[in-house]
């Protein structure tokens, strides 16, 4: 099968096709054939080398990709017939990539507790891009256990993660405070903040000025570290999405997250797919290139700004909106 890889770490130009054995499902997998991968600013790290010492030991290809919209192919044994992934329904999966085992692959095997029907009357193309993010998100608040009424402030809250957190942390009954560009303001009233602030120098002391107080606890989307440290309340919280050796002082709390955690917590992908189902989460359009446009999708990628989702396609039959979880398949000119 065809799998978008590399076997050494650069730019964008090192991605390109491999060929490796399909995946059988072992007991208690499901094996998808994936219509769409989402393309995340983790992948680059991957493709860079900036997550070298994670693939220590193993054999190239190296698969990017954690996150996909496909449909079942074959149940393992010991699957719960109770969560509906029989073949040919159509779902969403997170990918704990490693080695050659990643998104962007034509066929995977993966648990089926990473796995759940996907969102009625969504496209494979905008559904590919929705979980890593929105999991990404639903783990920094679960880690920050903030109660209702809490502020939350989120940095790059227009980002495909920071979105998410605006959204999550609204539904919470949290008091979300969103900084991004200026151009970003109405997105993120729409997406439910409270409170708009445009990003710049001396961020965290302008926005202790513009609320008057300091707030609870910051998700960091945007990697700001220590320019945030002064909107933050003595003893109050930072969650960090990569690593970061600071310390804030003033009994901060900063938290280091990493979704992968979350590989398997089924309940939480199940509801997060709820979440959209009702319209609490949106979903970002796809943008979409052919899994051989790797090289151009990830060139895009670094270049920023987008507030669309990059996914790579796999083939030219998707599955389009509809009301049903099993794939209805149109042909795409």
């Amino acid at each position: 099968m065809k799998v978008i890889g590399l076997s050494e770490f650069g730019g964008p130009e090192v991605l390109r096709t491999f060929e490796v054995p399909e995946p059988r499902p072992e007991a208690e997998e499901v094996r998808l054939r994936v219509h769409a991968a989402g393309v995340n600013p983790v992948d680059a790290m991957v493709r860079s080398g900036q997550l070298e010492q994670m693939y220590q030991g193993l054999t190239p290809p190296f698969v990017p990709g954690m996150e996909v919209a496909g449909t079942v192919e074959e149940v393992g044994n010991d699957v719960d017939p109770r969560w509906g992934l029989v073949p040919g329904t159509r779902v969403v999966g997170f990918v704990d990539n490693a080695g050659s085992w990643g998104g962007y692959s034509e066929y995977l095997a993966l648990p089926a507790r990473s796995v759940a029907v996907a969102p009625s009357g969504t496209s494979a193309a905008d559904t590919a891009g929705f979980l890593n993010n929105a999991l990404t998100a639903q783990n920094v608040l679960d880690e920050l256990r903030l109660p209702e009424g809490a502020t939350l402030l989120v940095t790059g809250a227009a980002g495909s993660v920071g979105g998410y957190l605006v959204e999550l942390g609204t539904a919470a009954g949290l008091h979300v405070v969103a900084v991004a560009a200026e151009e970003d303001a109405d997105l993120l009233r729409s997406l439910g903040a409270h409170v708009f602030i445009p990003r710049g120098p001396e961020i965290g002391r302008r926005v202790r000025e513009e609320l008057g107080s300091p707030v609870d606890a910051v998700a960091d989307a945007a990697l700001l570290h220590e320019q945030i440290v002064p909107a933050v309340r003595d003893g109050g919280q930072i969650g960090i999405l990569r690593f970061w050796d600071g310390d804030p002082g003033r009994g901060i709390k900063v938290k280091h997250l990493n979704v992968r955690a979350r590989r398997t917590d089924r309940a939480a992908i199940v509801r997060l797919r709820d979440l959209v189902e009702d319209g609490t989460v949106t979903l970002r359009a796809a943008m979409a290139f052919n899994a051989d446009d790797a090289v151009a999708a990830h060139t895009r990628l670094e270049q920023g700004g987008l507030r669309e989702r990059i996914v790579l396609e796999f083939e030219d039959e998707v599955w389009q909106p509809g009301s049903s979880g099993t794939t209805s398949l149109t042909w795409k000119p």
